[in-house]
């Protein structure tokens, strides 16, 4: 059976909630965002009320008001950070992973924070969760997460990632669903990596009517 991992640990600080500058959609238990890729438009709906935090950690990254480090210049930055990023990992009949600023997997926005583990199963395909490096001790001696910006959506049912990761979310409809599965196909090197760059331009957070 596969897993999902961050290639090594994050290193960074430990980050609370109160540091994530976005607009407020606690009072709601759905968000909508679209990830527009190179292949196509995966609309997903985001679980605000199953992991608050891990959603509002996505949309403030996505929008660009969360500060994240470059992990290539170490530079502070407030630009969207998913924008021009990759799909850098695929595994057929498993999951698509991305969201890593370095392209690799060893990125990440410059901070971690702990896992919102709920009660959302890996029972289904195309479910949205948060890679991560395992769990390891932080500054204050305790236990912590090592959620960043790395994510990932499954292909098919993977009832052993249950309780190891964040789920915040799922694909929408069956369009974005297609796109999923032309991404799950390209071809790709022996470290999962494609071989042709699957890009995610953009992830637009859709605001309520």
């Amino acid at each position: 059976m596969h897993g999902i991992s961050i290639v090594s640990p994050l290193s960074g600080k430990t980050m609370d909630n109160r540091r994530i500058h976005t607009r407020n959609r606690y009072d709601k238990t759905m968000t909508q965002a679209i990830i527009h890729t190179s292949e196509g438009d995966i609309t997903v709906d985001l679980f605000d009320d199953k992991a608050p935090f891990t959603v509002q950690n996505f949309i403030a990254l996505a929008e660009g008001t969360q500060e994240w480090r470059d992990p290539d210049t170490g530079e502070t930055r407030t630009d969207p950070l998913f924008d021009g990023t990759t799909f850098h990992r695929i595994i057929k009949d498993f999951m698509i992973q991305g969201g890593d600023p370095a392209g690799n997997g060893t990125g990440g926005p410059g901070y971690v924070f702990d896992d919102e583990i709920n009660d959302v199963k890996f029972d289904r395909p195309y479910i949205l969760a948060m890679a991560n490096a395992g769990i390891h001790p932080g500054p204050d001696g305790r236990m912590h997460g090592t959620n960043g910006s790395q994510f990932f959506i499954t292909t098919v049912p993977t009832p052993w990632l249950d309780g190891h990761h964040t789920v915040f979310g799922e694909v929408a409809d069956d369009d974005s669903k297609k796109v999923v599965d032309a991404i799950e196909g390209v071809a790709t090197d022996a470290r999962d990596m494609p071989l042709e760059p699957v890009i995610i331009e953009s992830v637009e957070v859709l605001d309520e009517e």
